[in-house]
């Protein structure tokens, strides 16, 4: 996606970036049967990565809470309709990289 920065692992101005990037995005139309798991994923990473832009870390519960919402995304990605992929894949990549900075801090 041409709207990316690449992924630094730890790179704070590139979650800085994505997450700028992320918050200017609208919510997606149509998004299917997982619209409240997916808003209250959004929410989630949101959290997080504000915590690590603030704090430049993320503790332990954090980064299990993260871990668990990355794999939660991971396997409704494949269930998205196609208009609906460009916003799921950016915050799994927010998240991603949220978690690399944070493990660092």
């Amino acid at each position: 996606m041409a709207d990316m920065p690449a992924i630094h692992d730890g790179d704070q101005e590139t979650l800085a970036s994505l997450w700028e990037n992320h918050q200017a995005a609208a919510w997606p139309v149509a998004v299917g049967d997982h619209e409240g798991e997916l808003m209250t994923l959004d929410t989630v990473f949101g959290g997080c990565v504000v915590y690590v832009l603030e704090e430049r870390h993320l503790d332990p519960q954090r980064v299990t809470i993260l871990e668990d919402s990355l794999s939660e995304l991971e396997a409704l990605l494949p269930e998205l309709p196609e208009e609906a992929l460009g916003y799921f894949e950016r915050l799994k990549r927010l998240g991603m990289v949220a978690l690399a900075v944070g493990r660092q801090g």
